[in-house]
């Protein structure tokens, strides 16, 4: 299969079988990405997710096209992005057709509200996964949990987190040496 066939297809079933948005499709992305495709190892993936964290944009697409970039440059990375939107706006055009239609079935607010709890699990199993390959242990587990509640009990913005963990860990690595 040609490989830009192969990013479409993986990144457009990714695209199209996760509900929640960017952060409930990292466990389907890394067991394809990493565990089907070999694309890239634990840490190279987890090295992508960080990066994707921190740039501006949808955090799937991020992650698409940071893969697939990585995979055959520039055009890799198109495929890969388009890939991982196409299904969402598939979707989101199919709904807005026929809105008006659905809107106050019950049935269809039922299904939304059965969903919900599922979609929360699906953001928060990826959590439980990255802990385990950032090698969190007794010393640094209170990092995710400080930065947690800054961002979302004080406000304030993961980028502030994101560098202060990142000139930390630099500093701890300088004295380590």
């Amino acid at each position: 299969m040609n490989i830009y066939t192969d990013i479409f297809l993986t990144f457009a079933k990714i695209g199209s079988f996760t509900i929640g948005g960017g952060y409930a499709m990292v466990q389907m992305m890394e067991k394809e990405v990493v565990d089907k495709k070999h694309w890239l190892d634990h840490e190279e993936f987890m090295d992508t997710l960080v990066v994707a964290q921190s740039t501006p944009g949808l955090f799937a697409i991020d992650m698409a096209s940071h893969i697939g970039l990585k995979l055959k440059g520039v055009t890799g990375g198109i495929v890969g992005a388009l890939a991982t939107a196409l299904p969402s706006i598939v979707a989101i055009l199919l709904i807005a057709i026929f809105f008006q239609t659905f809107k106050d079935n019950i049935y269809v607010e039922k299904i939304f509200m059965g969903v919900r709890p599922c979609v929360v699990a699906l953001i928060l199993a990826p959590c439980f996964g990255m802990a385990k390959k950032a090698k969190l242990n007794k010393f640094n587990w209170w990092i995710p949990v400080v930065a947690a509640v800054l961002i979302s009990a004080l406000g304030v913005s993961p980028i502030w987190c994101i560098l202060a963990t990142g000139i930390g860990g630099f500093i701890w690595g300088k004295l380590k040496d």
